[in-house]
């Protein structure tokens, strides 16, 4: 493979990890243990793709959160829940960026729209997506010897790349429903709060 089929294929891991998002380091994990890929160089590429993802949503929520807000009116509770969690502490915010699942879109955001310092939050995005990249691609590396001792009963690579792929999508589902779920947990405080601040306006509290 050539440099320029190398560089290609990396580019593309990373420009789509923000959508693939577990789905790529895991698959580029996979493809390391196979020897169609370099461990680095997938490490690399879901970083760079993801972090720069969220310092595109980080400016979207700094210069352009009134737009965002009215563009997904149902999405306002979940961003005001992530402005909740960043104005309590910045940093950690910043920090979980890649990990707080049902909140991966709104947490950059709500970075911006809070303004904290682009200094801090480059450093912590960057941390962040760095380790989420690290973790998952040896996840994919150590599912694929996995996969490959389970599979010794049949030399078809077809029918091994078939139940990888029903083990990865099984992995992907679990963590869509913890998300999910997330997702319910942080707007179940958030609709409390504004019941909460209504009543007092009510009783002119």
């Amino acid at each position: 493979m050539s440099f320029a089929e190398r560089l290609w294929k990396y580019a593309a891991l990373g420009a789509t990890s923000i959508v693939g998002e577990e789905a790529n380091p895991i698959l580029g994990g996979i493809a390391v243990r196979h020897g169609g890929a370099g461990v680095l160089g997938v490490i690399v590429a879901v970083m760079l793709g993801t972090w720069a993802a969220s310092i595109l949503l980080y400016f979207i929520g700094r210069w352009r959160i009134d737009w965002v807000r009215a563009r997904w009116p149902d999405k306002r509770r979940l961003l005001t829940g992530a402005l909740m969690i960043v104005r309590r502490n910045p940093w950690r915010a910043s920090l979980a960026v890649r990990f707080a699942y049902g909140l991966r879109l709104p947490l950059p955001i709500a970075c911006g729209a809070a303004r904290v310092p682009f200094s801090l939050y480059l450093a912590a995005s960057g941390v962040s997506s760095l380790v989420w990249g690290v973790i998952f691609t040896l996840l994919g590396f150590a599912l694929g010897r996995t996969a490959l001792r389970a599979l010794m009963f049949t030399q078809r690579f077809d029918v091994r790349l078939g139940v990888v792929a029903v083990v990865l999508i099984v992995i992907l589902g679990f963590m869509v429903r913890r998300r999910r779920a997330n997702a319910r947990a942080v707007a179940m405080p958030v609709d409390a709060m504004i019941t909460t601040d209504e009543t007092r306006v009510a009783v002119g509290g």
